[in-house]
């Protein structure tokens, strides 16, 4: 291994790209992981089509996430080795090795079910072809790799799309979204609107088989729980700075990791409550609409709840995707909530 100076300011250890490319492939093996690759698919299929899916192709689909899922917990059970690749993403973070091999368990699990054209991705921030198949990804593979050290929990975000372009589309477009979260127990929570449910299974019987954990999610229209991100915005946005006082005076149950997965999960968790990412001149926003808004946003309006952008009283799956990085402010939560959010910031 080689010790490299990046930006000038911290010491980070890096290996060769061949090197971390074997561990991971010796890893696979070694875990057993894809033995148990048809006891899996079959459970959850089983689930999916048990909520009145017939679309055998949409099925397939998220079958293919589920299998990403499970590889990824498998990468971080076993991540020891804080690596970075020498690289950074769109948004201009450093990516860990680890970003990279779990966006490659996506694009390998999404290229084996056949039934996906295209994936863009954080780490992959372009239309990628990934064969003749009639659905899109946009996804976020590992959300949440800058708390992975203190061993939060963090998460990956899956959005489904008809057809093979991601440009253009918005977020009302989606056939289905996921939210995976790896914590004590590895969780996907799924969003399918033509039925009109959002459910979660867990990945049990070390990792050959999904059973359902959470038959119905859905999000009460309020709750005084709250999860502000992007705090720093405060400084020179004084109607989010008023706002978060409100809710602290109000007495609200702070839930907060820095982690967006987690953070929102609490809502479904607990069926109410409220996550914001506000932006200011100081603080700009992170978030961005095609790999984490959309998708999430599907699955809190699917539950019965409300997403707003930070600025204009618009749902965000009605915003289009003009850029595959295109970058927003949101609220996500209960009903109630976010009207109240909006009553201080519009």
């Amino acid at each position: 291994k080689s010790i490299a100076l990046h930006k000038t300011t911290k010491i980070i250890p890096t290996m060769s790209e061949e090197h971390w490319k074997e561990d991971a492939e010796d890893l696979r093996v070694a875990s057993g992981i894809d033995k148990a690759t048809d006891s899996r698919k079959a459970t959850l299929s089983s689930v999916i089509k048990g909520y009145g899916v017939e679309d055998e192709s949409l099925v397939s689909a998220i079958v293919a996430l589920g299998e990403a899922t499970a590889n990824i917990a498998v990468l971080l059970t076993n991540y020891v080795e804080h690596t970075y690749a020498g690289s950074q993403n769109a948004s201009g973070d450093d990516q860990l090795h680890l970003d990279i091999e779990c966006d490659e368990a996506v694009f390998r699990a999404v290229r084996e079910s056949k039934v996906y054209a295209t994936v863009a991705s954080e780490e992959t921030p372009e239309e990628t072809n990934v064969g003749e198949g009639m659905f899109s990804l946009g996804c976020d593979p590992l959300d949440g790799s800058s708390i992975i050290d203190a061993n939060f929990s963090v998460g990956s975000i899956y959005g489904i799309w008809p057809g093979k372009k991601l440009l253009g589309r918005t977020g009302r477009e989606q056939v289905a979204s996921a939210i995976a979260l790896y914590g004590p127990r590895t969780l996907l929570c799924i969003a399918i609107p033509s039925v009109k449910k959002v459910f979660e299974v867990t990945l049990v019987k070390n990792r050959t088989s999904w059973d359902i954990s959470r038959k119905d999610i859905t999000i009460k229209p309020a709750g005084k729980v709250f999860a502000p991100g992007n705090l720093r915005a405060t400084n020179d946005h004084e109607k989010y700075d008023k706002l978060v006082k409100h809710w602290i005076s109000d007495r609200y149950t702070l839930r907060y990791t820095g982690g967006m997965v987690p953070d929102v999960y609490h809502i479904f968790a607990k069926s109410k409550g409220v996550f914001s990412n506000v932006s200011s001149t100081s603080a700009r926003a992170k978030l961005r609409l095609l790999y984490e808004i959309a998708p999430i946003g599907l699955v809190v309006e699917c539950a019965g709840g409300s997403t707003t952008h930070e600025a204009a009283d618009k749902s965000v799956l009605d915003i289009e995707i003009e850029s595959l990085n295109l970058q927003l402010g949101v609220c996500f939560g209960s009903t109630e909530e976010v009207k109240k959010f909006k009553e201080f910031m519009f």
